[in-house]
């Protein structure tokens, strides 16, 4: 299937509209909709999980990255 998104006017959404889209589409899907993620999703996610391993400290904690969020609105 070759969809574009000048076929569904996807380029002239907002981001905002965008984002929407992608939840409705993928709440749409059925539970047991077949979900594999291609090879290079699971290759940044092994590189990330490596470099969190390495250095447990260099992260944020889920307290402070809400807070930074709330702080930015």
């Amino acid at each position: 299937m070759n969809i574009t998104l000048e076929q569904f006017g996807i380029d002239r959404l907002s981001s905002e509209d965008r984002l929407s889209l992608i939840d409705l589409i993928w709440d749409s899907l059925p539970e047991d909709a077949p979900c594999t993620p291609p090879a290079w999703h699971l290759k940044v996610l092994e590189e990330r999980l490596a470099e969190a391993d390495a250095n447990p400290g260099a992260g944020s904690t889920w307290e402070e990255v809400k807070a930074r969020l709330w702080k930015s609105k």
